[in-house]
Parts: C-alpha cells; sequence; structure tokens
C-alpha cells in the first residue's frame, strides 16, 4: 500500500500543496558510528538484548526526530524503511538501508500560511490496517490518514466541537481498526498558555472506525506515548510532567473503555537527579515487556513494572519502532536517527 502510495506521491505531492524532496536532507554518520551505552540493572536483560549488542547512529542533523515507524515491503531489497518525524522542520524523514536519509514529505503537520510556535509538524505515525499511514499532527491539530492516491484525510479534529490540543501519539486498538491517542498541548504556540487551546484538559481518546471519538480519561496531566500489552488487556500511558514524570497502566474493558488506572512506573525523583528526558514514546515487546522513553533513554520494564535495564545514547530519546524483522528497535534520539539489535520481538510481529 504505502509503496503504491510512493509511487503516486510523485505526480500528486505537487498539485496538492505538498513538497517532495529526495535530496539528502541529512547527514549520515561516517565519524561516529556507534554511541551511548546498554545499562544492565538485572540478569534477565541478557535475554532481551546480548552482552556485545551496540547503539548504531544510522543518521544525524535533526532538529527532534519523533515517531518512527517501520514500513515493510516484499519488494524492497532490505525488506522495508524507517519513516519519522523531524517535528520543527514540519517533515518526514524516509530512511532506507544503503541510501540514508531523504525528506518524504514537506509540510508534515501543519499547512497554514502563518507561523505556528517551534514545533508544527507530525509526531507520531503509525500504520492502518491496510498499510496506510495514519499522522498525529501538532500544527494542523488532528489525526490524518493518507490515501492511496497520495492526499491527506482528517479523521478528527475536535471534541464535541472544540479544537484538539495537538495529537502526539497513537496505536490501534484490539480490533485493529480503533485508533487511541494522546492529546497534550506540546504543538501548540506557548503550549498550555497558548491562545490557541479550546480544551481544558489533555485527553486520552479513542476513535472507532464509524468516527465516532470517545474521551477515555482526562485524568494525566501531559499524556504522551501510548500502547497496548499484546493480549490488549492493558494500556499504557507515559506522562511528560516534570512534576510527576511516570507511567501509567489502565485496564481495558470489554467494550474498549478504560478502568481505574494504576502507576506503573514513577521516574519523577530519577528526573530530579539529573537523568535526562521526560516519559514519551514507549513500545511493548511480544514477552509483554514494555520498552519506554524517558529519564536516561528507554528503560526495559517487565510486565509487573521490574527495571531491568537501559538504553543510554546520550541524548535525549523521544520515541522508538520495531523494524526489519521485528527484533530491531529504532530510536529517535534528538538529532539522531540510531538502531539497535535485540533478541526479542515487537508485540504482535513474532
Amino acid at each position: 500500500m504505502i509503496r503504491k502510495l510512493i509511487l503516486s506521491l510523485g505526480f500528486l505531492l505537487p498539485l496538492i500543496g505538498f513538497e517532495r524532496d529526495f535530496t539528502l536532507q541529512a547527514q549520515d554518520s561516517t565519524n561516529f558510528p556507534t554511541i551511548g551505552e546498554v545499562l544492565r540493572f538485572d540478569p534477565a536483560f541478557d535475554a532481551l538484548i546480548s552482552p556485545d549488542a551496540e547503539i548504531e547512529v544510522l543518521s544525524s542533523g535533526f532538529l527532534w526526530s519523533e515517531g518512527p515507524v517501520w514500513v515493510p515491503e516484499d519488494d524492497h531489497e532490505f525488506g522495508g524503511y524507517i519513516l519519522f518525524s523531524d517535528i520543527p522542520n514540519n517533515r518526514v524523514v524516509r530512511w532506507d538501508e544503503g541510501k540514508g536519509a531523504v525528506t518524504w514529505l514537506k509540510p508534515a503537520g501543519y499547512t497554514g500560511v502563518a507561523e505556528y510556535g517551534g514545533e508544527p509538524g507530525s509526531n507520531g505515525l503509525l500504520l492502518d490496517e491496510k498499510g496506510q499511514l495514519i499522522s498525529c499532527e501538532h500544527g494542523d491539530r488532528r489525526l490524518s490518514l493518507m490515501t492511496e492516491g497520495g492526499g491527506k484525510r482528517t479523521l478528527v479534529d475536535n471534541y464535541r466541537g472544540k479544537r484538539l490540543n495537538s495529537p502526539n501519539d497513537a496505536c490501534l486498538g484490539p480490533d485493529g481498526k480503533s485508533i487511541y491517542f494522546t492529546d497534550p498541548p506540546y504543538g501548540l504556540p506557548g503550549r498550555w498558555e497558548s491562545p490557541h487551546r479550546e480544551l481544558d484538559f489533555c485527553g486520552v481518546y479513542r476513535l472507532d472506525p464509524s468516527g465516532e471519538l470517545t474521551l477515555l480519561t482526562d485524568e494525566m496531566t501531559r499524556p504522551n506515548g501510548i500502547a497496548f500489552s499484546p493480549d490488549f488487556q492493558t494500556l499504557y500511558v507515559a506522562q511528560s510532567d516534570s512534576g510527576a514524570a511516570l507511567w501509567k497502566a489502565f485496564p481495558v474493558k470489554e467494550d474498549g473503555t478504560l478502568g481505574e488506572s494504576r502507576i506503573f512506573h514513577d521516574a519523577t525523583e530519577a528526573f530530579k537527579s539529573g537523568l535526562a528526558g521526560l516519559p514519551d514514546g514507549l513500545k511493548v515487546d511480544a514477552k509483554g515487556n514494555l520498552w519506554a522513553t524517558g529519564p536516561g533513554g528507554v528503560s526495559v520494564f517487565t510486565s509487573g513494572g521490574k527495571l531491568l535495564g537501559r538504553i543510554a545514547t546520550g541524548e535525549n530519546i523521544a520515541n522508538c519502532s520495531w523494524g526489519d524483522d521485528g527484533s530491531t528497535l529504532y530510536l529517535t534520539s534528538d538529532m539522531y536517527l540510531c538502531r539497535i539489535k535485540t533478541t526479542t520481538k515487537g508485540a504482535g510481529r513474532e
């Protein structure tokens, strides 16, 4: 689906106001092929990441990389490629093995004509069941779907007539069609103090295939990354709040709504002690372990909340995504795109 879309984009994007630039827009790393370190806090971590695994730098030169998604292609030489957001530059970047990084879509999250803050672009990206690209767009304050013809369609941009803040991250629900997403104010000029803000809360929502939008909870001050457990019985949500830097776990009811939350892990003291970064993007592996970006890097927890280890690039890590055969973890870490090999696989990738 995405491959057909890319072929058509070359003809359609100039007509619909999008810029598609396949000149090199980022410098691939050759001087520093690896960075950071893997910290091991429990022997069980060795079963997830080999002791000799390294954090490989794939490309650099971005202002703030986010929202990576692996796009599989059977006829692609390396099996697929990565798309990710460069939020301040209002673009989606594509990285291919052996070819490097190019601007794939610009504008990606804001199509207005006036200046619109420092984070106007898309954030979280994911593929629907048909392989179509869903984007969380800051500037246009919506969830969008890129259709086979190359254009974008708004999936949702308001709750009860009031515009969303700035959709941040999303995942598919148990039916493979419903979209669960978070809506903090980070994309608004002035963020929470923005005169453009219309909602008095930051919500976690579910968008049904019918188009019905349900507010699942407004209890989180700054909801951010979001992911389900492999059995879809638990929804994990990160909270990017310097005063309460934590992850919550919500039981999922049969009707897809959420039960009473519990704190899965509180990293507030870790953040205040000097570990850089707040809880942000997260993914879950097939064994139920949570791979969560936050203070110090990507912290890896068991489903019971035990901290096993941490992937630390030395820079803030915004998000991560499973790719290749499902065992490679791609990292968007500030100005870098990185990856590390694991010995597990992402949920649903076995």
